[in-house]
């Protein structure tokens, strides 16, 4: 069952009429409707591509938030060989949150970690919507120190909310957990790549998209507050997410052009959730070409530097630049 959008309502209307007309044919064989039902199909693709052609940011946080986008567990099943997942920081326990382990990306032996939303009522809960806790960046710190004592590259998958704001997060030094991790990211000397397959939020993301290489998907979001608590701070109204989304210039697009990060990846149309496999595809072939572009331009320390003087410029380019 497609779950659709609130823009999407036209959409569904029109798709679910063609399907009406599918199932009427099926009861009835008598009946001939594919006509009628292609009209309908070709009427909709018109109006799909019509309602993505330039979304707005707020659409953007909307899309990049849909229930039915891949998830870090997604990718990592259909591109990585091998995988071996590791639990625990070795300290307090294992966030389910942060998924993480040894793995293939073709021939090329890697750290694959990211953060999983889960995909249904149960999932979410045992993931926590995404939303990592101290021991998740822990195990993430102890994922990269072993990617560097072997000289793996190290690819990370972004997609949450932001960091766990509980108490007992809180009570185990969740900023803390957060910094160790950007700086631990930032220390390494193996090639990291980032790519934020949806939701990039506050600190929360921060903390896995401190990489040589940021890259999103067309219409993922990355932001330091989500719309809805920028909202509530600057208006004291959070029905003002709209106003606070595009303030915020949360867009992939928006954020190329300010140097914040590196590449964008095409979706297909309609969204990563309409065409799951083809987005997955196409972020495992920009991770290859981009692993085997920084094999070959730097390692070792010169990696680490370029890194660092990366996230240092940063804030240097304006949007009129």
């Amino acid at each position: 069952m497609t779950n659709y959008l609130e823009f999407e309502k036209p959409l569904a209307e029109i798709e679910g009429k063609a399907e009406e007309l599918r199932a009427l044919a099926r009861s009835n064989e008598e009946m001939d409707v594919e006509g009628e039902a292609k009209a309908l199909d070709a009427k909709a693709d018109t109006l799909l591509k019509e309602l993505y052609k330039d979304l707005s940011p707020w659409r953007k946080c909307l899309v990049a938030r849909h229930p039915d986008r891949p998830h870090c567990r997604d990718y990592i099943e259909a591109l990585f060989s091998e995988y071996t997942p590791l639990a625990g920081d070795r300290n307090f326990a294992d966030d389910h949150a942060v998924m993480g382990g040894l793995a293939r990306l073709g021939d090329i032996p890697v750290v694959v970690m990211g953060q999983e939303k889960g995909n249904d009522t149960k999932s979410r809960i045992e993931r926590n919507f995404g939303m990592a806790r101290p021991e998740g960046y822990r195990k993430a710190i102890r994922l990269m120190d072993l990617a560097d004592r072997f000289g793996l590259p190290i690819v990370m998958l972004v997609d949450t909310p932001g960091a766990y704001p509980g108490k007992g997060a809180e009570e185990r030094g969740q900023s803390e957990a957060i910094a160790r991790s950007t700086e631990r990211s930032l220390n390494v000397k193996s090639p990291v790549i980032s790519v934020i397959i949806g939701e990039g939020g506050s600190g929360g993301a921060v903390a896995l998209a401190t990489a040589n290489t940021v890259m999103m998907l067309e219409h993922s979001i990355y932001s330091v507050i989500s719309p809805e608590g920028c909202a509530s701070i600057l208006w004291k109204d959070a029905e003002k997410m709209r106003e606070a989304a595009e303030a915020l210039r949360l867009t992939a697009q928006d954020l190329k052009q300010l140097g914040v990060i590196d590449q964008i990846i095409p979706e297909p149309l309609g969204g990563a959730q309409r065409g799951r496999s083809e987005a997955i595809e196409a972020v495992g072939k920009a991770i290859q070409a981009e692993l085997k572009a920084l094999k070959k331009r730097q390692k070792g320390d010169a990696l680490k530097k370029e890194r660092r003087e990366k996230f240092l410029k940063m804030g240097s380019k304006g949007l009129t630049a």
